[in-house]
């Protein structure tokens, strides 16, 4: 036996509530005018860092994938070199 359907299925683009959805994602260094990646430049390098030491995902950051690479090859030079701390050490 066959069943009709009377209720039409729902895909996933029809429950968009969020007005931020629809918002198409860049990456911040792809841009014109964008900041180029640099190890010493670590006043750029700690907003891709947590507070906790871990590297920011690419995902959350909307970063590029190759953008990313260099990105966290940057932060571990600066790190290995004692510009940047592994972690944020705040003793007060």
């Amino acid at each position: 036996m066959k069943r009709n359907k009377k209720f039409k299925s729902r895909s996933r683009d029809d429950n968009k509530n969020s007005p931020f959805e629809d918002r198409k994602k860049f990456c911040p260094f792809s841009q014109k005018n964008s900041p180029k990646i640099d190890y010493k430049d670590t006043k750029l390098l700690s907003r891709y860092v947590s507070e906790k030491g871990k590297i920011t995902p690419s995902r959350i950051s909307n970063v590029s994938r190759l953008k990313q690479l260099e990105l966290s090859k940057a932060i571990k030079r600066a790190r290995f070199l004692a510009l940047m701390s592994y972690t944020s050490k705040n003793f007060y």
